[in-house]
């Protein structure tokens, strides 16, 4: 029987791994579970997988699960350092689905016990790709991708020499307004923005999509977890998201990565890899889809990939002040309180200043300095949106 665990349950990723390992519970050990305020989703997995503890990230939200879990034999805790804890129980394989920069400490827990660590909180490696990679290495842990993207490139090297990599393309929806006239981006609001036209995924995440931050933080971790060059990345917008990469090598051959749009098939490969097990995916009928239709990204539309390129070719700490600044931009974005295409001038405006203090960029990567970069990066981004809203 495996041990697992599963960081960020509540959300859209980690429901799907609910999914998964709720068809097979006899091969399974859940260990923990983690959430935030969903406090009854949370509480109604952990009892259905007969996991050991849950934990909400938010101490406040403790009596509720207490409560939730009464009569169970489901342990409860909460708050930043008991995500830390649970993360850190031996178990064999866990997926870190926690969304944004809080999920860089639980990760980097599991992965210092040596546990096989399915990768899906993407900011671990834009913030501290490095740090990451050096504790996977040290510990014995192993790192599998779990964005459809990386999960794609990586199926398709998959006996292939990284050497002969020409290129790799990683491809893109293009968004909820990946058809909107440039003009009418002004006044996108986040509901509109939240209604992705492929996928089903969170707030955060769609609204990223529609922005292609989420492509800008993909293009970053794509350079950290295969080390590549970053003139080696390419991002074309794909609108069908039946292709999700393509490899290409230096005999011209272009591998590409094709599958429904379902993340259910990137977490089961990562669930049962090595090996490969049967999955609840559709199975295209390519004579039903006809066509597949791809277009490179307009760079006035999505400047998010410009500021991607500049942050992979800075290095250091540039990938924390970018995806800090993202996050707290996104905030007011969700808020009302900046609009659409203000977030990306926000995030250049963060980088800039951050480039012109010597030696913060630079500073030695380590979970302490990351975590101070993210924390200053967020504080410069509300200072630089106070001041855009005085002008």
């Amino acid at each position: 029987m495996r041990r697992i665990s599963i960081l960020g349950s509540t959300g859209s990723i980690g429901q799907n791994t609910v999914d998964l390992i709720a068809r097979d519970l006899d091969e399974f050990d859940v260990v923990a579970l983690t959430g935030g305020r969903n406090i009854a989703q949370l509480a109604h997995d952990a009892r259905h997988l007969r996991a050991h503890v849950a934990v909400t990230a938010y101490p406040e939200c403790l009596d509720d699960l207490r409560d939730a879990l009464a009569g169970s034999d489901v342990a409860a805790a909460a708050g930043p350092e008991a995500l830390v804890e649970a993360a850190a129980r031996p178990v064999d394989w866990v997926m870190s689905a926690i969304v944004g920069a809080a999920g860089l400490a639980p990760g980097i827990a599991a992965l210092k016990q040596g546990a096989t660590l399915a990768l899906a909180n993407k900011e671990s490696l834009v913030c501290a790709g490095t740090l990451v990679l050096d504790t996977a290495r040290a510990s014995g842990g192993r790192l599998l991708p779990v964005d459809s993207e990386h999960s794609a490139v990586f199926q398709a090297l998959i006996g292939e020499d990284i050497d002969a990599v020409e290129r790799v393309i990683i491809t893109a929806s293009g968004g909820a307004f990946r058809d909107w006239p440039l003009e009418a981006l002004k006044s996108a609001t986040p509901a509109e923005a939240s209604n992705h036209p492929n996928w089903d995924m969170g707030q955060r995440i769609t609204i990223d999509s529609a922005s292609m931050f989420n492509k800008a933080l993909e293009l970053i971790e794509t350079k950290e977890y295969f080390d590549v060059h970053p003139d080696q990345i390419e991002v074309i917008v794909h609108p069908e998201s039946l292709i999700h990469a393509m490899v290409g090598f230096r005999d011209g051959a272009l591998m590409a990565h094709v599958g429904p749009p379902d993340m259910r098939h990137a977490i089961g490969f990562a669930l049962n890899w090595p090996q490969r097990r049967d999955l609840p995916v559709a199975r295209l009928d390519l004579a039903q889809v006809g066509q597949l239709n791809f277009r490179a990204p307009d760079a006035a539309r999505y400047p998010a990939l410009r500021l991607a390129r500049a942050v992979m070719h800075r290095g250091g700490l540039a990938g924390a002040v970018f995806n800090g600044a993202k996050e707290r931009a996104l905030d007011a974005f969700i808020a009302g309180t900046i609009g659409f295409l203000d977030m990306a001038a926000v995030v250049e405006e963060v980088l800039t200043r951050f480039e012109a203090e010597p030696g913060l960029m630079d500073a030695e990567m380590t979970l302490e300095t990351v975590t101070k970069t993210d924390h200053l990066a967020r504080t410069w981004a509300d200072t630089v949106m106070a001041q855009q809203a005085g002008q």
